[in-house]
């Protein structure tokens, strides 16, 4: 895997990957932050991780979002020092269990952006079955 970040004016900056998808970053608020990007990249690798968890277990999901809430530390460099992501899932013929497994498999074997944080940042889950 490969990326190319190109500063374009000011503190914007546009990230290509090797695939030819491209993301504008931004960090006056104009458009996504480094850091808005990562938090987006916990969730959405966690989320991919649940809902391929909970179809190859045959399971028919209607929706899974992703909320996410952060702390970051006070000083530079304002890193993240916890997350917390809240699942909330519907679906047929799911249950606690295995909505419960299926964030705890991702959180703790699969999802590759939580596992690069863990042990510098205190990531914590919870779900909701709707």
């Amino acid at each position: 895997m490969k990326a190319t970040v190109t500063w374009q004016d000011n503190l914007k900056f546009i990230g290509e990957t090797d695939t030819g998808h491209s993301l504008e970053m931004d960090a006056s608020s104009k458009s996504i932050s480094p850091m808005e990007s990562v938090l987006l990249a916990v969730g959405s690798c966690s989320s991919i991780d649940v809902v391929d968890i909970l179809r190859k277990s045959r399971k028919h999901i209607n929706s899974c979002v992703c909320e996410l809430d952060t702390k970051r530390a006070e000083n530079a460099p304002r890193v993240f020092t916890a997350i917390h992501a809240h699942y909330i899932v519907s679906g047929d013929d799911l249950s606690e269990k295995i909505v419960a497994r299926a964030v705890q498999l991702s959180a703790e074997k699969y999802c590759s952006v939580m596992l690069m944080l863990a042990g510098n940042v205190e990531i914590t889950t919870s779900y909701a079955l709707i």
